[in-house]
């Protein structure tokens, strides 16, 4: 007769802070190399390789043959047990001024995986809710009908996405505000959508992006957003 579930072997895995380290990169939704994985965690490749041989054997990440590279992605349903997990885990301390600054970052705007989260993306959300663009019901969110115009006239295509069989459109907790941000299939093509125009900027390796010149422009003029230039 199978025994329970085998949570502790699981803990085993997220319990050593090289392979967290790791799954927090992959939250970004970004297949990453090993060496940039090994990079992003401060230690050798063969140390790296050591690591990731656990968490693909551990059923967490899943490796892909990309010509005669092999990439490293999170593994279906592991980034939405990562997020739920973000929101009980205490905050890291900070020991160095590039620590600071990195928090800092992460906090105003950063990938859950391929929506936009942080500062920005709870901003970004509740706006989009005081404009009437998206409207709260049982379910999460829904798009309003002004809110598909708006949204096609920013090049993101509800009808499109409301065909997939992703969600379209779900609030989801924020780890650092505490508060919604946008996820499901809208949250998706929102963020490739601020990519594409240069609004956001992403960085290898992380999930921090960073809001330009241009994002804090079409923010302002799109949804009425003011978020301040950093220092």
């Amino acid at each position: 007769m199978p025994g329970d579930a085998d949570l502790a072997r699981l803990g085993s895995l997220l319990a050593d802070r090289t392979r967290a380290t790791m799954l927090l990169v992959l939250l970004a939704g970004r297949p990453q190399s090993a060496s940039a994985l090994a990079s992003a965690a401060g230690v050798s490749a063969s140390l790296a390789s050591a690591h990731l041989r656990k968490l693909v054997e551990g059923g967490l990440i899943v490796v892909e043959p990309v010509g005669r590279h092999r990439l490293f992605r999170l593994a279906n349903a592991v980034a939405d047990a990562l997020e739920g997990l973000l929101l009980l885990a205490p905050e890291g301390s900070v020991r160095s001024l590039r620590g600071a600054v990195y928090g800092r970052n992460l906090r105003r705007a950063r990938l859950c995986y391929d929506h936009l989260a942080g500062t920005v993306g709870v901003a970004v959300s509740e706006a989009m809710l005081r404009r009437g663009l998206l409207a709260e019901c049982p379910d999460g969110y829904a798009v309003t009908e002004g809110g598909a115009a708006g949204l096609r006239e920013r090049g993101v295509e509800v009808a499109r996405l409301e065909r997939l069989r992703r969600p379209l459109a779900r609030p989801c907790m924020d780890w650092s505000e505490r508060r919604n941000h946008l996820a499901g299939s809208l949250g998706a093509a929102l963020m490739s959508r601020f990519l594409e125009l240069r609004w956001l900027r992403p960085h290898e390796a992380s999930r921090v992006v960073s809001l330009t010149a241009e994002g804090r422009r079409g923010l302002r003029d799109w949804l009425e957003i003011e978020i301040e230039e950093t220092a």
